[in-house]
């Protein structure tokens, strides 16, 4: 492996690239689909179902639960199927199942039950969905674009969480939470045709006669993931913070909605500014990089995390406390927009292109599936301590990725790293645009 400065491509190269044009508003309309949906389901949940600390975080745990059931498996599959036919058959599976909600209100059948299993339908829709989408960027762009490609992403997404949540308070506020839900689906049906639009980029690479098993594919993706140094330094940091979040993530709504009283106005509020903040740390990633390199910026990024989750713990009641609470979250998300870049193209860049879903779907599971047992933990924590505590050990969680990055050689990281072809290496072929 060489550490090697990376050039960075202008921003009119990305928008020459049709196929990179399509795929970005396409993942932008289905999240502004889905920050209506993390508007709506704790309001639907918590206040008009009644929800308790433990149901909200059981909620959230069914959520992420597929992660940790499907990650693995899912990278495999993406590895092996057209990626573009996988993204149009998530949305539209996505999209049945979210216009459940409004049909069963309609209904009058709407219950806790049912929004457990629509979240864990959605969640294992989400897992692939996700791993078809990460693994195609690098097909759509240049090498020597790929982060500055990252960087528009994230900020296209953290634009989309402050629009989507502002759409949803507005909507929620109008309609009801159950109704926001058709605006959910509808979001999902514009993603499935961008995604259709886009000239398959690449084959599924050959495997030189009969495919060798699932379990020896998914194998090879973790042992990629451990004996690479950079890959699993970065991995182990990410899945402490997964932990952490599972935790925080579990009980923010439920938090705000009921002891800070700020209701879905405040709650969608909070959520639109914080989105602000992880669209800015997007777009100044690739800029932070050229000027401190990918190490400090990573650790800086790790740092600020924690240190802005500590208002939410010491908030009461009151807009003031709202307002702190946004601006804290704004800056959170910020650093993990400029880590979140950051680390993803780095791994993408010396992954090879045979492996990419597979080691990014490891990391993933390792990830975000601590997410839903995490969640259940801090579930039991509120329960047996209050939700302050809860939120406090989350946030504690969030501070020890800061010692493992410390004590790696990412944080000395100068320049982006390039992994040398080796060669015979198969690749993926085809260039599609």
């Amino acid at each position: 492996m060489t550490v090697a400065p990376r050039t960075t491509a202008p921003d009119r190269a990305l928008g020459r690239e049709r196929g990179f044009g399509l795929y970005l508003t396409g993942e932008f309309a289905g999240l502004v689909g889905t920050s209506v949906h993390r508007v709506a389901l704790p309001v639907l949940a918590v206040l008009e179902l009644r929800a308790s600390a433990g149901q909200a975080a059981l909620l959230t745990s069914l959520a992420y639960l597929p992660t940790f059931l499907l990650a693995l498996p899912a990278g495999a599959v993406v590895d092996r199927c057209p990626k573009r036919a996988l993204l149009v058959v998530t949305d539209l599976a996505g999209a049945a199942a979210v216009a459940a909600i409004p049909a069963a209100a309609v209904l009058d059948v709407l219950t806790m039950p049912l929004l457990y299993a629509i979240s864990l339908l959605l969640g294992a829709v989400s897992v692939l969905h996700q791993a078809a989408a990460i693994a195609i960027l690098p097909q759509l762009v240049e090498p020597d674009m790929l982060h500055r490609a990252n960087a528009r992403v994230g900020a296209a997404f953290g634009a989309a969480d402050t629009a989507g949540a502002y759409l949803g308070t507005a909507i929620v506020a109008l309609t009801g939470a159950a109704r926001a839900f058709w605006l959910d689906g509808l979001s999902y049906l514009v993603s499935a045709w961008c995604a259709s639009r886009i000239r398959e980029p690449g084959r599924p690479v050959a495997h030189g006669g009969r495919r060798r098993r699932f379990t020896a594919e998914i194998g090879e993706g973790l042992a990629y993931t451990a004996r690479t140094p950079l890959v699993r330094e970065l991995v182990v940091a990410l899945t402490l913070v997964g932990l952490g979040v599972g935790i925080t993530g579990a009980l923010f709504s439920y938090h705000l909605l009921t002891t800070l009283a700020a209701g879905p106005t405040g709650l969608g509020i909070v959520m639109g500014v914080s989105g602000a903040g992880a669209f800015a740390g997007a777009l100044l990633a690739p800029r932070l990089v050229v000027r401190f390199g990918p190490g400090r910026t990573l650790l800086a990024g790790f740092v600020v995390c924690p240190v802005a989750g500590v208002p939410l713990l010491v908030a009461r009641p009151g807009v003031g406390w709202l307002v702190l609470i946004a601006v804290a979250g704004a800056v959170q998300l910020a650093a993990a927009g400029v880590a979140g870049t950051t680390q993803r193209a780095l791994r993408q860049q010396i992954c090879p292109p045979r492996l990419q879903s597979r080691a990014q779907q490891t990391s993933t599971w390792l990830v975000s599936g601590s997410k839903p047992f995490a969640a259940l933990a801090g579930g039991a924590l509120a329960t047996a301590y209050g939700v302050r505590a809860a939120l406090l050990v989350g946030t504690l969680l969030l501070a020890v990725p800061v010692a493992v990055l410390w004590r790696s050689p990412v944080s000395r990281l100068t320049a982006l790293p390039v992994a040398p072809a080796p060669a015979g290496d198969p690749v993926l072929t085809g260039g599609g645009h």
